[in-house]
This record gives structure tokens, sequence and C-alpha cells, in this order.
């Protein structure tokens, strides 16, 4: 087995209007659906949903001193939101997770093996 992260990406500029609350819970209930058949199968490491980059804080080495900042590491239109981690027999069951995640939550989704897992 080899374990990928799968990163979900959203872009800034896409934000759209919040989904009425019968759209939202059926969207949940299809991510959790996704969710058991992945630790049914076994495939589910861990997930996690990531709040707003404005909130991250860098920490950097700069002139031999530790420097923290407020925001992104890097000024971009698109963040990460969220990721999964699984494990999948080879990439092409790892990109069938992804495209059931893509097509239930509209966001790109970049599916990428460790390196230390990797064949």
């Amino acid at each position: 087995m080899t374990r990928y992260m799968l990163s979900v990406h959203s872009v800034a500029s896409d934000l759209q209007e919040p989904m009425p609350a019968e759209e939202m819970q059926h969207s949940w209930q299809e991510i959790q659906k996704i969710e058991a058949e992945m630790k049914s199968s076994g495939a589910w490491v861990f997930s996690g949903r990531l709040h707003d980059p404005d909130t991250a804080t860098v920490v950097r080495m700069s002139d031999g001193e530790v420097l923290t900042t407020d925001g992104p590491f890097a000024e971009s239109k698109e963040h990460l939101g969220g990721f999964y981690i699984i494990n999948a027999n080879d990439l092409d069951a790892a990109l069938a997770l992804a495209s059931k995640v893509t097509r239930v939550i509209g966001s790109p989704i970049e599916v990428r093996p460790f390196a230390d897992f990797a064949d």
C-alpha cells in the first residue's frame, strides 16, 4: 500500500453564496458515505478541514532568529482547504477516491504520494 495525501484546494475568487441548508445537509451526507467507504476498505487514515488562510501563522528562520508572521506562507488566490491521508494500492485507486470527493464538493483535489511510502 502507498500512502497518499488528497489535498482539497479552494480558490478565493470562486467563493460562492453559502449553500441552502438542505443542499449543505445532502452534501455532508454524501461526504460521510465516501468517508465510511474509505474507512471500511482500510483506505482512510486521517482527514481534516482547515480554517481560512488568514488564520495561518508562518514560523521561519531569519538571520539566526525565529520569526513568526501572520497570514499564509504565500499570497495566493488558491489555498489548501482540507485534506485526506489515505492508503491505496496504487495511483489509480487514490484517483478513484479523489474523484468521488471532488464530485461532491466541487473543488479540485491534488493527489500526491508520501515519499517514504512510495514504491
